[in-house]
């Protein structure tokens, strides 16, 4: 509870910009209590500026999500759009849309990287799942690639150096070819995201990490 890791962010190897991931807190979700999570990346170069927001909710028995929010601009293109999802029918909703079908344990854009996290992946080994909660996305498919030590703002990590595809449009779809280094400890943070974001090749280096308590 109380994690924020900030990032720095480069795009096209120009620094552009910063991005964070936070567990912002609890909060209630049609009567369920919900750790609500946020990743944000802020920047840019001049003539194409990214201010995207993910919120998602998640329950805290299950993990499954319950709402997904995203609100994207990226050059002169605008989105908002609310994500109403449903595990105990497995139904999801997109804003004033009628209800689609979903999965019974499902994930969205912002959960998955926690998801990630707690999965412990070794290079080499490869793990398929169904559980983004648009069906026509799944396989979500984690690869372990590496090992590797790297040096950012917030110290030096050794790390598991994993490949995340799901297939949808965002950090992690099948064409970008992203790349997360996560640290090789019981916390398991990524430690740097590399992958082709919007027009661009995106790399988030990881600047500090906040416990609520303490910074490192």
């Amino acid at each position: 509870m109380g994690e924020v890791l900030t990032y720095k962010a480069s795009f096209g190897g120009i620094p552009a910009g910063s991005a964070r991931m936070e567990v912002a807190g609890i909060d209630t979700v049609r009567g369920r209590a919900a750790y609500h999570l946020v990743f944000a990346i802020d920047g840019g170069i001049p003539f194409f500026r990214v201010h995207d927001r993910y919120e998602s909710w998640i329950d805290v028995v299950t993990l499954a999500s319950l709402r997904h929010v995203q609100q994207i601009s990226e050059g002169r293109y605008k989105r908002h759009t609310v994500y109403e999802i449903f595990p105990e029918r497995a139904q999801y909703q997109r804003n004033d849309d009628a209800p689609a079908p979903s999965v019974s344990r499902p994930l969205d854009d912002a959960s998955f990287i926690y998801a990630v996290r707690a999965e412990a992946l070794r290079p080499g080994e490869t793990k398929r799942d169904d559980r983004y909660f648009r069906p026509d996305r799944n396989p979500v498919v984690l690869t372990g690639l590496r090992f590797d030590t790297i040096k950012v703002d917030a110290g030096t990590f050794p790390t598991v150096v994993v490949r995340p595809t799901i297939r949808a449009k965002g950090l992690f779809s099948e064409g970008g070819e992203a790349q997360v280094w996560f640290s090789d400890d019981a916390a398991r943070i990524p430690v740097q995201v590399r992958t082709k974001f919007a027009k661009f090749r995106l790399t988030l280096s990881l600047k500090s990490v906040d416990y609520g308590n303490e910074a490192r």
